[in-house]
């Protein structure tokens, strides 16, 4: 069974009130048939690498893409891979996500037509706010690198 492979960033910006983390809201596509509301869930901008794109190189384009932010710096050291099943049950494949850590100082974000909404939060809502364990972890690697790296 081929893996899915997709690559994202944990983005922050310093400000005068602090550190904050750009979280997107990423809408549900999972069948929702009833008439409620678009739900979605919170978590960091990724998408897939395409056919000979190198990591980083999605990286940059996916936070292009999603966020309309073109100048970040990548924090050299930070990486981090979360794994999950992604298809429904017959047709079950791993993910694989690769996480960086890139600074930036735009404040203004541009949202795609993938995404419902987005916010930047300091560490402690930001943690809270987003939606999946796996995610909240990388969260708190690239908040603990920081702070042991003094960045």
């Amino acid at each position: 069974m081929p893996a899915e492979r997709s690559a994202g960033a944990v983005i922050f910006r310093d400000t005068k009130d602090g550190r904050k983390y750009l979280l997107l809201l990423h809408p549900d596509r999972m069948g929702n048939k009833s008439r409620s509301p678009l739900k979605g869930h919170w978590d960091f901008p990724k998408g897939h690498i395409e056919s000979g794109e190198k990591t980083v190189e999605t990286v940059r384009r996916e936070i292009k893409e999603e966020t309309g932010i073109a100048r970040f710096n990548f924090v050299p050291g930070f990486k981090r891979t979360i794994r999950y099943f992604v298809g429904p049950k017959e047709n079950r494949r791993p993910k694989f996500v690769y996480f960086f850590l890139g600074k930036t100082a735009q404040r203004r974000i541009h949202i795609s037509h993938e995404h419902q909404s987005f916010v930047w939060l300091p560490y402690g809502e930001a943690y809270k706010r987003i939606t999946y364990s796996n995610s909240r972890k990388i969260l708190k690697h690239a908040h603990d690198f920081l702070q042991r790296k003094g960045i």
